[in-house]
């Protein structure tokens, strides 16, 4: 293995530990990927501006993948390399779809985490991700065309019932996925991971087989297969992992470290 010139890693429960932080064995192996002439980004469910200090603390100057795929931004300059945000017309269908549920519900738009109302869900996303919530009287008046649709419930087997709804109604309108088991995400039909990699691999020249993704949960599964090489973290589910080329170490154990070290770095040890 090795030649990967290209590497997108997931933030939450992959690139990130338990306590959100990176760990120094990850930045290094990360800060030596770069030096080596590795482009190594972030690909996340996140928010822009929530991603944004894990790239500065990495000192990343490149495209970031964030809202699953639905914006490739510059981390330094702003310049917008791909976006998929959700018609309004199909917004106001999810939400009309979603809201007789009364689950925790809530949209971005123009990179704001906007609500109707602060629920306990909402404070927890909003301390989590870092990023003050907007409150707005309705969602679909102010928020017309969201990049992404969020809803919270702590209860699995609920969202996995209202994924299976909103197939059935809106079919491939839409983009479903889950970003962590509570958490059930709608997005534009084009706004993936796995197409968000694909545009930046072109931007940079690489070709797919010397890509290499890593993530943990069902929102990394189209980079994963997308990559030359998709790496499933050791914390990832059964399902998740089944769908990569190679599973590394969990979060707490310095995953995206280990295959670095062991798949890209090994040609430069000694750093």
């Amino acid at each position: 293995m090795g030649g990967y010139r290209l590497v997108a890693i997931d933030l939450d429960d992959t690139l990130l530990d338990n306590q959100l932080q990176i760990r120094e064995r990850v930045k290094a192996a990360i800060l030596r990927a770069r030096r080596q002439g590795v482009v190594v980004t972030l690909a996340t469910g996140r928010m822009f501006r929530s991603a944004l200090p894990y790239a500065r603390q990495l000192g990343l100057d490149l495209p970031l993948i964030t809202y699953q795929g639905a914006l490739v931004k510059n981390s330094e300059s702003g310049e917008v390399l791909y976006s998929r945000p959700v018609p309004a017309e199909l917004a106001g269908s999810v939400l009309a779809a979603i809201r007789p549920n009364g689950y925790h519900l809530q949209v971005y738009y123009q990179d704001q985490l906007c609500m109707e109302r602060l629920t306990p869900e909402g404070e927890h996303y909003s301390r989590m991700a870092g990023v003050a919530v907007t409150l707005v009287p309705e969602l679909e008046r102010f928020c017309p065309e969201p990049t992404k649709i969020l809803v919270i419930n702590w209860r699995e087997e609920l969202l996995d019932q209202l994924a299976e709804q909103l197939r059935r109604e809106l079919g491939e309108r839409v983009h479903i996925t889950k970003s962590k088991p509570y958490y059930l995400e709608v997005l534009h039909p084009e706004a993936t991971k796995g197409r968000a990699l694909q545009v930046l691999a072109e931007h940079f020249g690489v070709p797919r087989e010397e890509v290499m993704a890593i993530g943990d949960s069902f929102n990394d599964i189209e980079m994963l297969e997308y990559a030359g090489l998709g790496v499933a973290m050791g914390n990832a589910r059964p399902e998740v992992k089944s769908r990569a080329d190679y599973v590394a170490p969990d979060n707490e154990a310095d995953g995206v470290a280990a295959v670095l070290e062991e798949l890209v770095l090994q040609d430069d040890r000694d750093g």
